[in-house]
């Protein structure tokens, strides 16, 4: 079974036929939740806790915001977590992972509402996944939600030009792609009042790359990958999907500053070093910080959760010095 399969159970035990396109369901796959993982992990590292889930004094929550509205009334929800205060801060947008068919945005809730403890407006986000509509629906999805927030950035005292993104797994593959893209019409949703343009992005574990001599993704040898699903075809069959959704291959002069984090599971971040090295070339600044030892869902629990937050914070300040 493949890694997804393993932590997530995104992909169906199915024989792979020759051409692979799987009719999105229009149903939730609720297969991957933190709790299960926590249970799973339990067994490999005896000494984790789940991290602290109270809400720190002060914070306070909006939630279940509409920020998109597509056909047959479905809405795309986000949620707002932020503490009063007068001047603007900057706001992360936030996305889950489950191999782009599972999860949803309340895994990223304690995280959330400890970057809000710290003076940031943080946004769980809602996508569609796999099970509803395919790539690059995902990613049309999050830029509008980045439109959102820019346009009601005086709602909520954010400073519209410090919006980072920040992603885990399928999620840091999602936003390390929202980032890179700025400004690319090809992936922009239509009637969004504000551009979508990040100044930030934090990839959690999240693939650079799918057509990589690192990657994992894709192997449909046993069962149908979630990238497959995503994708509606598999690596041999359309290549140029699975190339235009890296990352890496949009990396340039005007991708903003990007923190990495990294479990020990090295394909999670397929293409990390390529793409530090296009930074580099550009003077683009990045950190990495990569926890050994660490099992992929790492940021769930501590004693990971707590260093994740404090790199997070401390990116943000850097990025995004006081004014």
């Amino acid at each position: 079974m493949n890694y997804y399969a393993l932590f997530f159970g995104v992909s169906l035990a199915l024989t792979t036929q020759a051409q692979i396109q799987p009719s999105p369901s229009g149903q939730p796959d609720t297969s991957f939740t933190v709790l299960c993982s926590y249970q799973k992990e339990l067994k490999y590292h005896p000494e984790i806790r789940l991290a602290d889930a109270s809400v720190p004094a002060g914070v306070k929550k909006v939630s279940s915001k509409t920020y998109r509205k597509l056909d047959k009334g479905r809405e795309l929800k986000l949620d707002l977590f932020y503490k009063d205060q007068k001047n603007t801060r900057p706001a992360v947008l936030m996305v889950h992972g489950g191999g782009w068919r599972s999860g949803d945005r309340t895994h990223n809730y304690t995280l959330a509402q400890q970057l809000a403890a710290r003076g940031y407006v943080a946004i769980p986000v809602e996508y569609r996944l796999s099970t509803e509509a395919l790539y690059p629906a995902a990613v049309q999805d999050l830029k509008a939600a980045v439109s959102w927030v820019r346009t009601h950035a005086k709602d909520y005292q954010i400073n519209p030009q410090q919006i980072a993104i920040l992603g885990f797994s399928a999620g840091g593959q999602l936003a390390a792609l929202i980032g890179t893209t700025n400004g690319n019409p090809k992936f922009e949703g239509p009637n969004q009042a504000q551009n979508s343009t990040v100044q930030g992005i934090i990839d959690i574990d999240g693939t650079l790359a799918f057509i990589h001599p690192e990657s994992g993704e894709g192997d449909d040898s046993r069962s149908i990958s979630a990238g497959t699903y995503w994708f509606g075809y598999t690596k041999k069959e359309k290549p140029e999907l699975w190339h235009e959704a890296g990352a890496l291959n949009h990396a340039g002069p005007q991708t903003p500053p990007v923190l990495f984090l990294n479990s020990s599971v090295a394909r999670m971040h397929a293409g990390r070093e390529d793409f530090i090295q296009i930074l580099n070339k550009h003077g683009i600044y990045s950190e990495v910080h990569t926890f050994e030892n660490a099992p992929h869902t790492f940021l769930f629990f501590e004693p990971w959760f707590t260093p994740t937050l404090q790199y997070i914070d401390r990116f943000l300040q850097h990025i995004f010095p006081i004014q």
